[in-house]
């Protein structure tokens, strides 16, 4: 596996200590997270956003069911919950478990899919002055490292100028 480049700071990417379910900006405020292949919804950040709003649950659980709870990986649904504020699910994780050999459920090319399929909304919607907002996706639940997510939103989103907010909630603790 090849490690992951090393970042430079760039002013499209705010870190900020709040919560991911409430965004602040002007425009349409996309809130990204990774979500799983098999139709599981119960645990991690999916908590906040089901707290905040019902319809992404049950457009996951929706969209679960027409696959029979495979669904694949790289797939992204995006769904509105305010005038200005959807959520992408996306199928970034193979199951819910560390596979047998240690292998994490995250999948990278999955997230990277995601986000190209995001990416290309917000470049064909520029009237909607998009902005990406996440917690560190797939680094709980998922197992993954944030070095290599950093490495995409720099890929999909800072190299096509869309600005990216990433949420730490106060007073959590997390170790990239």
């Amino acid at each position: 596996m090849a490690a992951a480049k090393k970042q430079t700071p760039s002013p499209l990417v705010m870190y900020v200590e709040g919560d991911a379910t409430a965004p602040e900006g002007d425009g349409l405020k996309i809130i990204a997270h990774c979500s799983n292949s098999i139709g599981a919804w119960g645990a991690g950040f999916v908590m906040s956003l089901s707290k905040q709003w019902a319809r992404p649950e049950e457009m996951y659980r929706l969209w679960a069911s027409k696959w029979d709870n495979k669904l694949p990986l790289g797939a992204m649904q995006l769904v509105p919950v305010e005038e200005n504020i959807a959520v992408a699910n996306i199928i970034g994780q193979q199951g819910i478990r560390t596979a047998k050999g240690g292998e994490p459920p995250i999948r990278y090319k999955a997230i990277s899919q995601g986000f190209k399929y995001l990416a290309a909304y917000a470049l064909k919607n520029p009237e909607r002055n998009v902005s990406i907002h996440m917690p560190r996706l797939g680094c709980w639940l998922a197992g993954g490292s944030w070095a290599r997510i950093e490495v995409l939103i720099d890929e999909h989103f800072v190299t096509h100028g869309i600005p990216v907010t990433i949420y730490d909630f106060p007073g959590g603790k997390f170790n990239p």
